[in-house]
């Protein structure tokens, strides 16, 4: 590990401790016998069904991917996908930041493409991710019979603000997407002239992801190629969606009875602490949930943080032993992969000399 991710590392922990410190004083009279108490209850078949949709998520996404190769590689079968899909989300789950290029990595090497071109599929599948977990989200928070039983009626205002900005941002991201397919070149060019007084390596790195990137937009080749990759996009994140619900309906708790709509706003937060993640523990995940249970749904503290640990193991966790299977089967190490994509990704990303 390199100087700059022991750096990244040291300060996610500081953050994640303070915030367990907070937490942790907010929660002062935190009963230990009934955290065990409530997570022996479990409906365990539930949860069991939870990993079999979250399975199911993954293939979703080998199948997408699988409409992004169609123009390049058009006899890509879902199954050459799968693999490196477990195996490259197993990295994540255990080296954080640092696993992100394994999948991408795995892909370019078995369909004998450049990395950069599947990055640049990464890259657009991000989007996707974001416009169709937007759409659910939009809809939980702006159905008036979706908000009813949130026990804390002064968070409405606040969810509706926030999902205003998250569609404006999408929005926005789109609208630079479609200049980039249209005028993608023209824009590199652009950016180059405007960095290259700051640094010649710096502009052509930029121009180059530009170019790149709409090299991936390229994939999206027709009409009916968006609208299959918008119903996946939106039909997996239901089915996740789905696995969220029938962990938090094991517990069997009233609290925790949690409608489909509403699923969506705690996976929302999950999404948005999975920014600050410690490789193969995760942290800030689990606390964003934890804190959304306890806080808008009012549940309590010690089922809040049994739900919230179950849902990351669920969610995140639960490909690393299939990925892990599957990576020893290969004969892969995922550090070895890591360094590798890296290095290839740092290798055609050098720009000329300044």
């Amino acid at each position: 590990m390199d100087k700059k991710r022991i750096m990244a590392s040291a300060i996610v922990f500081l953050i994640l401790a303070v915030l367990i410190y907070l937490q942790y004083r907010e929660w002062h009279s935190f009963d230990w016998g009934t955290f065990w108490s409530e997570t022996r209850h479990i409906k365990w078949l539930r949860v069991v069904r939870a990993v079999v949709l979250i399975y199911a998520a993954y293939v979703m996404r080998a199948i997408r991917w699988k409409i992004f190769l169609k123009p390049v590689r058009p006899n890509a079968k879902v199954m050459d996908l799968v693999s490196p899909t477990m195996i490259g989300f197993a990295g994540l789950a255990l080296l954080g930041r640092a696993g992100e290029p394994i999948r991408p990595y795995l892909i370019a090497n078995r369909q004998k493409l450049t990395l950069s071109s599947q990055l640049a599929v990464w890259a657009v599948e991000r989007i996707f991710d974001v416009g169709a977990f937007t759409l659910l989200i939009g809809l939980a928070v702006f159905r008036e019979a979706g908000l009813y039983s949130i026990p804390e009626p002064g968070w409405y205002s606040s969810l509706q603000r926030g999902v205003v900005i998250l569609v404006a941002l999408v929005s926005g991201v789109a609208g630079a997407a479609f200049v980039i397919n249209r005028r993608g070149e023209s824009v590199a060019r652009w950016v180059e002239r405007k960095f290259g007084h700051l640094s010649a390596n710096l502009g052509h790195r930029i121009a180059h992801w530009i170019r790149e990137f709409g090299a991936g937009l390229n994939t999206i080749h027709s009409p009916l190629s968006f609208l299959w990759l918008t119903l996946v996009s939106v039909g997996m994140w239901y089915v996740i969606a789905m696995a969220y619900k029938d962990v938090t309906h094991s517990y069997g708790e009233a609290a925790l009875e949690i409608p489909q709509l509403q699923i969506l706003i705690l996976m929302g937060s999950s999404m948005l602490g999975s920014m600050l993640q410690l490789p193969a523990v995760g942290g800030g995940s689990q606390l964003a949930t934890i804190r959304t249970l306890s806080g808008l749904f009012a549940v309590p503290p010690e089922l809040a943080a049994s739900c919230g640990i179950l849902l990351w193991l669920v969610t995140f966790a639960a490909v690393i032993p299939l990925g892990l299977a599957l990576a020893h089967f290969e004969r892969l190490s995922l550090r070895k992969l890591s360094k590798e994509s890296h290095r290839a990704e740092s290798a055609e990303n050098v720009g000329p000399p300044e």
